[in-house]
């Protein structure tokens, strides 16, 4: 069986080749798309097959995916301009005959009031009305999402939010790669939407508690207003348009749109998820090394 990574210059990417590796899968049966394919010269020493793909370039998708049994598809990263390249994913995935398709989702994508979700939503609902094999994975939060937070509070000994108290299911990035390796090279998975997530939910002064473990000193969790949160992004030098955007994404997490663990990401994985504080620890020890 041949698979495709798309996005596999990205983090998840490069983890989702590395579980398929550790799992057996050879290097000749894996296909890497990268729109930036210098990103991914590492996989091609390594003896993956390395594609140009850009979901927004529908003859760069159809030409990685010649000879193709299998395709995981990662969400885009520009919010805004995700659906029309997932559809261009799923059509040419369509036309080629895949005989399974994952999409990596966001956590209750068709029921939370969440910025981020619509995007997701309309592309299970086009992925269901294609007809193409599929398996959705709707991932909670990645613990490395916080390395901004917690590099930024080894100087200020703070992490400010406007969620007040609300509560975050992470696991780490390996943890949802780990997952989709196992759905793309296991049978019995398709037709399932899994939701997944870090075993436990932690709430904000958790999360300073685990920065302070990573950074050897103290942190804060600072709860500040949304007007004040807004204030300190448009002073770090982010548009108005962004500010908008992370506000809301803090104001969904304040109403306890990620708040939900889930056991079925341990169950595809065989193991408890990364605790947020080691997962934390890590991805501010690997950025430290890259500084």
């Amino acid at each position: 069986m041949t698979i495709l990574v798309t996005a596999a210059g990205g983090q998840l990417g490069h983890l989702v080749i590395d579980a398929l590796l550790d799992r057996g899968v050879a290097p000749g049966d894996i296909v890497a798309g990268a729109r930036t394919t210098s990103k991914v010269a590492d996989l091609e020493d390594r003896g993956i097959r390395v594609v140009a793909l850009d979901y927004t370039v529908p003859e760069t998708v159809s030409a990685a995916l010649d000879g193709v049994d299998a395709v995981l598809l990662i969400s885009g990263s520009e919010p805004g301009k995700r659906y029309e390249g997932h559809k261009n994913v799923i059509d040419a995935a369509a036309a080629a005959g895949v005989a399974k398709l994952v999409y990596t989702s966001l956590a209750h994508a068709d029921a939370i009031d969440f910025v981020l979700a619509p995007e997701h939503k309309a592309t299970e609902e086009y992925l269901a009305a294609s007809d193409v094999p599929a398996v959705v994975l709707r991932n909670n939060w990645y613990t490395e999402n916080y390395t901004p937070d917690a590099l930024r509070a080894a100087e200020t000994g703070v992490i400010a939010a406007s969620v007040a108290d609300g509560l975050v299911a992470a696991a780490s990035r390996a943890d949802y790669a780990e997952a989709a390796a196992v759905v793309l090279l296991e049978d019995g998975h398709l037709g399932s939407t899994y939701e997944l997530s870090g075993d436990t939910a932690v709430s904000y002064a958790d999360l300073a508690a685990a920065a302070a473990e990573a950074l050897g000193r103290d942190v804060a969790y600072v709860p500040v207003s949304r007007e004040q949160f807004e204030a300190a992004l448009a002073e770090a030098g982010l548009d108005e348009g962004t500010v908008g955007f992370v506000a809301e994404m803090e104001d969904g997490i304040a109403r306890g749109v990620l708040a939900d663990a889930d056991p079925t990401l341990a169950r595809l994985i065989g193991r408890p998820t990364t605790p947020v504080a080691d997962g934390l620890r890590a991805a501010v020890a690997a950025a430290r090394v890259d500084a």
